[in-house]
Parts: structure tokens; C-alpha cells; sequence
């Protein structure tokens, strides 16, 4: 299981890429596939990487990409692109995972009084 939400740092506004974006003609429709790219990235647990089959599902075309990338928001990788900075304020899959397992361990211990108590798997 992936990230159910992913972080927006309240800065993204004043972002100095994401206002050089908002300048440029349908620069705002760019800035929304972005934020659409994080979504995916979070809830499929990409560690940031867009395959470019997934254009579309985030309501971007190949010109939202290239502004993206112009702007460098978005680089561009085989297969498709790396959300710039995604490490910095998102959390990784494998972190995500494990906080998961903690979780419903801890769940677990509460309920049923004992790690070993109700057949949870680590």
C-alpha cells in the first residue's frame, strides 16, 4: 500500500519555478498536473517517478511535460519523468511501508494485548 496523501509544502506558491510556470501561456494548467504528478507518484508509490503512459491520467499532455521540465519541476528519465526534489518532502515507499507495519502493530498490541496475540504478520 502506497501513500494515502501526500505533502504540499505551503512554500509551493512562492516557489520561484512554480511563479516562472504561472507566467507562461496555460502555465497554470501545468502547475495542475504537477500537483496531479504528486498524487499518482504518492498513491502508487513511485518514489516520485512518472511513467509517461500516466500523462494522461493526471490531465497533462506532452506540453504540460516539457513545461514542467523546462521550468524543473519534472526531469525527464527513461520511461518517463522524476518529480525534482520528491525525497526532499515526500516520504519513500519503503518508509512508508514500514510505518504502515508499525502501525498495525501497535493496532495489534492495543486490541489484543500482545504482539504474538491475533496472528499479525511483521
Amino acid at each position: 500500500m502506497a501513500l494515502t496523501w501526500i505533502r504540499l509544502d505551503t512554500a509551493l506558491p512562492d516557489n520561484p519555478k512554480v511563479l516562472g510556470l504561472l507566467e507562461v501561456k496555460e502555465g497554470h494548467r501545468a502547475a495542475f498536473v504537477y500537483i496531479c504528478g504528486l498524487a499518482y507518484a504518492g498513491k502508487h508509490g513511485t518514489d516520485g517517478f512518472l511513467p509517461s503512459a500516466c500523462l494522461a491520467r493526471i490531465n497533462g499532455r506532452r506540453a504540460d511535460a516539457q513545461k514542467l521540465v523546462t521550468f524543473g519541476l519534472w526531469q525527464p528519465v527513461m520511461g518517463g519523468w522524476e518529480v525534482n526534489g520528491w525525497s526532499e518532502f515526500q516520504l519513500s515507499n519503503e518508509e512508508t511501508q514500514n510505518r504502515r507495519k508499525k502501525a498495525q502493530a501497535a493496532a495489534n498490541v492495543r486490541w489484543h494485548g500482545s504482539k504474538e496475540a491475533g496472528g499479525a504478520s511483521a
